[in-house]
């Protein structure tokens, strides 16, 4: 989690960087030191933001896989059953003999 929030971090630093490029600016001028740490904090925020969302979505999607698998094994267990009150006939002759 720690090392997208740096990512972002920097992310937003770099952003700076190439926003001082494309004004042609000097990069470390006394009146424009303000603008990394802002940056900074915006690019660390939207990478917060981003790890919250991805936590929440691999939950959803663990939740969902469980209920799946239950309901998987619900299905087997109901055809394991099904097998057996068939007498052990293979799935064409039982189809066979459904109809």
């Amino acid at each position: 989690m720690v090392h997208k929030i740096l990512f972002w971090t920097g992310f937003g630093v770099a952003v700076r960087f190439w926003q001082l490029g494309i004004q042609m600016l000097p990069f470390f001028h006394r009146k424009g030191l303000w603008g990394y740490p802002a940056f900074g904090a915006v690019g660390g925020a939207f990478g917060y933001w981003m790890t919250q969302v991805e936590r929440k979505q691999v939950a959803i999607l663990s939740e969902r896989k469980k209920i799946l698998l239950e309901k998987r094994a619900r299905r087997d267990q109901r055809d394991q059953k099904e097998d057996k009150t068939m007498g052990g006939l293979d799935t064409v002759e039982a189809a066979a003999t459904m109809e």
